[in-house]
This record gives structure tokens, sequence and C-alpha cells, in this order.
């Protein structure tokens, strides 16, 4: 059996998606700067898809701006914000230590050119207070980025109650929502957000595009400099096909949302429930304030590559953490962030389901990971030192 578990790191194209993409592809192929017919319509095409996204975020059309996906979004909604805050000598940013790296690299670059940056404590199960953020805004706050939920271990944040700490101290929001939007209800007004990143590979659209929300009124800076494209906003000839796609994946998933997430969240329970079984195995996460198809796991006295090499020659596609950062031998910086220990966070599995898995798929996992893990911990030294008693055991 084949099992695909790792849809936190990018998702299967919907046949929405391609269905709208395929003709794209061989058709709306202008340039939609251009002012010929074939361009007008291309311009057409890409302004009904601004306009679908912004329907399904509860924004308007112009607050929409596209780019090449949830990285480029996170860095210049916090690049704009903090050279707003510069012309007014407000140089003070407030965040969380588990932030994805698209924001949290922009934030240490901002460090070094002078700004202070201040990173909530998110505590074991992965949550922000909005109290604590409340706290730490100061007078020279430029800009408050907290993600809506975690990409590692499924955390979803009280982004409502975050937002209307912000308004009341005007001060910017904004979240990165790439694991959330298409999986979680969103309304960007609502719930005071002034910024927000996606990205369409999240959410059965396709690869390299996405796109930032800004309300109306938000100073953007530019990163990419060159043509006039979005409005002025963003260069370079934009990707209709993939636009287009985005559009319509985003339109799909949003139309059976609560079917999906009443699936996946099944899933997802029944798989937690089988791994909780396994001695000396812990849940990260808020145990019921997560994403409908995140799981992740420790077990104690288990490297995490080992583990994900195995279960991928039983077919089973996982991963230990973020997919951006894959190739690092570091733990993962978002449980260290909870408090796990270094030794527990180099055993953490992360497997994330979609609506396209089944129960028969989880029932699969539960009976092979057991076997597993017991197969690593047989091998490991560390494991024999704690079931001798010689070190305590953390889990």
């Amino acid at each position: 059996m084949n099992v695909y578990f790792d849809n936190a790191a990018t998702t299967a194209m919907n046949q929405a998606a391609l269905d709208a993409m395929i003709p794209a592809l061989s058709e709306t192929y202008a340039n939609a700067s251009s002012l010929h017919t074939a361009g007008q319509l291309s311009k057409e095409k890409l302004e009904q898809a601004r306009a679908d996204i912004a329907e399904c975020l509860g924004a308007q059309p112009g607050e929409i701006l596209f780019t090449s996906g949830g990285s480029e979004a996170d860095n210049q909604a916090i690049i704009s914000a903090a050279k707003w805050g510069a012309k007014r000598d407000k140089r003070h940013i407030v965040s969380t230590a588990f932030e994805h790296h698209a924001v949290l690299h922009t934030l240490q670059k901002l460090e070094k050119e002078g700004y202070e940056v201040t990173y909530l404590d998110v505590h074991e199960e992965g949550m922000v207070c909005p109290e604590e953020v409340e706290a730490a805004i100061r007078p020279d706050t430029c800009l408050v980025t907290v993600m809506y939920a975690n990409n590692e271990i499924g955390s979803i944040q009280p982004i409502a109650e975050i937002g209307a700490v912000c308004k009341e101290k005007n001060v910017f929001f904004h979240t990165d929502a790439v694991q959330a939007v298409g999986h979680l209800a969103i309304d960007v007004k609502a719930q005071n957000i002034d910024m927000l990143s996606l990205s369409a590979h999240k959410f059965h659209g396709p690869k390299g595009v996405g796109c930032l929300y800004a309300r109306r009124g938000v100073i953007l800076s530019n990163i990419i400099e060159g043509g006039a494209q979005e409005r002025g906003k963003r260069a370079g000839t934009e990707n209709i096909p993939a636009i287009i796609g985005m559009a319509a994946a985003l339109k799909d998933v949003l139309s059976r949302r609560e079917e999906n997430a009443a699936k996946v969240s099944a899933m997802r329970d029944r798989l937690i429930e089988g791994l909780a079984q396994i001695p000396h195995s812990k849940l990260n996460g808020h145990p019921t304030k997560r994403l409908p198809g995140n799981v992740n796991f420790c077990f104690e006295g288990v490297e995490g590559e080992s583990l994900l090499l195995l279960l991928d020659m039983k077919g089973i596609e996982a991963s230990s953490g973020s997919a951006c950062t894959s190739g690092s031998l570091d733990p993962s910086h978002v449980l260290l962030a909870i408090g796990l220990p270094h030794e527990i966070a180099h055993g953490s599995l992360r497997l994330t389901l979609s609506e396209y898995n089944t129960m028969e798929e989880v029932e699969y996992v539960i009976r092979e990971l057991p076997g597993i893990i017991e197969y690593l911990r047989n091998m490991s030294p560390v494991w024999e030192s704690l079931e001798k008693g010689e070190t305590k055991h953390v889990i």
C-alpha cells in the first residue's frame, strides 16, 4: 500500500485546478499587460481570479496581490510594515518563537538592521496568548506577525482575538495563513487581519503561486522591482494559468470545507488514538485546537530520519517537520519552542492527511508503525540505557 501523509509539505492538485489550468495554458497565453485583444482576455481572467480569491477571504479584489507563494508574501508583508514603522520611529515587532522560517529569517534580517523583535512564548501546547500579545505591544511597535496555524504541530491560534488586540492598539497585524487557507474558515475583516499570506499548493492548487492580502490603507513596499504589474507593487509578468488554477482550487475546497474537515478530523483522531498506544510516545500541539489533518508525535529513543526511511520502505510517505528544513540536522525549532529537549525533538514524526486519504490507510499506518518503532529502539544504545534505568525517561 502507498500512503501519502505529507500534505502539509504539499498537496496533489485537485481536478478543479487541472480543469481550469489546461485551457489557460493553451489559450490564455498573452501578457495581461498588453493592450491587444488577447492581452485583455488574459487581463479579464486575471482579475476574475483575483475577485474569486478575495471573495473566499472576505476581502476586496484590490486588496489581493499575487506572488510566487507564501514565502514571498511573508517577506513583503513584514518588510512593508517595518519600512512604514521606520519612517515613524517605530522599530519594534512582536512575533513568536515557532513561526515558519520565511517569517523568522526575515525578522532576523531586520534585527541586523536595528529592529527589535519580541518572540512570544508558545507554551507546551503551541498556543499564543492574546494577553501576552497585548502586553508585548509598545508605543514603538509597528507590527505583530503570528501564524494562523503551525505547519509542524498544527496548533490553531486565536487569530480573531489577536487581531482585536492589534486593532485596539493601532498596530498592523499579519498572519502567515499558508497552512490554514482552504482548511479553516477565514474572514479577514471580521478577524481584523491587516495582511495575510497564502500559498496555492497547500490546498490542492499549483506550486509556485500564492498571494498577499493587504487591507486597503496598508502601504506595501516592493521587494521585486521591474514592471508595473500588481499595481506596481510586484514586478514580473503574471503566471495566469497558475493564478487561475489557484482560484479554482480554493473555490473548490471551500465549497466542501466542512464536509472535508469532518472526514479528515475523524481520520486524524483515529490516527492519534492508535499512535498514542505506543509506549513513551507524545502528541505534540494542542489536542483539539489543531488543523484537521495534522498529527505530530515524538517517540522516545528513536531518531526521526531513520524512522522516515523505514516508513518509506513500507510505502508510507511522511516527514519529521517542515519540508523547507528537511535537510537540516538540527532538531525542529518548533518542538524546541514548546519545551521539548533536543533528544526528544530529534525523534518527531509529522503525518498530515487530506480528504484524498482513507481510513484504510490510517489503519495501515497504525499497524505498521509500532513494529518500526520497536525495531529502531532495539538497535538504540540510548533506548537500552533508558530501559536499564541508567537514564530517566522523558516521555
